[in-house]
């Protein structure tokens, strides 16, 4: 009995110090030194979005934005490109987050790819475009579809698309504002019609250019030009009740000066990827952050 008793105060302790969440056994603490992983130049020079395949183990996902073809480029972990796979019946306007997951099929791994980049805050119509994820590397992206919408309360410039894994629910967290905004596009969503992205509030946070949730739904991150940062969401909020509730845990991500644009967790949540674009850099170098 005494000893179940100082086991059940050691875990106390620990979830109260953040060492352990008190909604999983894994901890809330990630590495500060990356393991690095330089990517030839010239190769994906202007990454916006980045995630962990869930089809095919060791590869990651990443899209480029504005200026590059209309496609999307698979990379080993150790930052190797391994193919470009181009997206048909889709335009690269301004591509700047990817999202994995859930969709309309179940037991179908869907990338969902955000054409949501508006610097001029001109666009009327913003678009999401949703396929079932490749299982290998003799598969093309096929099979693909829009889902179009507008902000409800007018234009905005958003660099961050997250998918709620528990739902299947998107959601667009925008850049530009002092403190940035959250919209749902709830499940499912419709790819026929122009629908709406529902404003859900703030969170006090500038310049977020991406985003990812973790594959069972219980961790968001996100990331900007001042940092990245780490939240836990309890069982029955919403993605932006964590968000806006909960209190967030900054994270270690590339110096400042360095332009950071994506953001994600590998597969089985063993901690998170960070890939800038080069700007004035001579390269750009894939940095994984394990969870200690």
């Amino acid at each position: 009995m005494y000893h179940r008793f100082l086991a059940a105060g050691l875990l106390l302790t620990l979830s109260s110090c953040g060492i352990i969440s008190p909604n999983s056994s894994s901890s809330d603490r990630f590495s500060t030194s990356p393991e690095k992983f330089p990517i030839q130049a010239g190769q994906v020079d202007e990454a916006s979005g980045m995630v962990a395949s869930r089809t095919m183990d060791g590869r990651l996902w990443v899209q480029e934005d504005s200026g590059n073809p209309a496609e999307i480029n698979l990379l080993t972990t150790n930052g190797k490109l391994e193919k470009r796979f181009p997206v048909p019946g889709a335009s690269n306007r301004d591509w700047e987050d990817l999202a994995i997951g859930p969709g309309p099929q179940d037991g179908v791994s869907y990338l969902y790819l955000a054409d949501i980049g508006d610097n001029l805050k001109q666009n009327d119509v913003n678009y999401i475009y949703r396929f079932a994820e490749p299982k290998n590397t003799n598969e093309s992206v096929g099979g693909v579809e829009r889902i179009s919408f507008r902000y409800s309360d007018g234009a905005r410039d958003a660099e961050a698309i997250l998918l709620d894994p528990q739902t299947r629910d998107l959601w667009i967290v925008s850049k530009a504002e002092e403190k940035v905004h959250l919209y749902r596009l709830p499940y499912p969503q419709s790819t026929s019609d122009v629908i709406k992205a529902d404003y859900y509030g703030e969170i006090p946070l500038s310049l977020i250019t991406g985003g990812s949730v973790s594959s069972d739904g219980n961790e968001i991150v996100l990331i900007s030009y001042l940092g990245a940062y780490h939240w836990r969401r309890k069982s029955g909020q919403s993605v932006a009740d964590a968000l806006q509730k909960n209190t967030y845990k900054s994270l270690a991500t590339d110096p400042l000066g360095i332009q950071s644009e994506a953001i994600c967790f590998d597969k089985n949540s063993n901690g998170y990827y960070t890939l800038p674009e080069k700007g004035n850099q001579a390269s750009v170098t894939l940095n994984y952050y394990k969870r200690l």
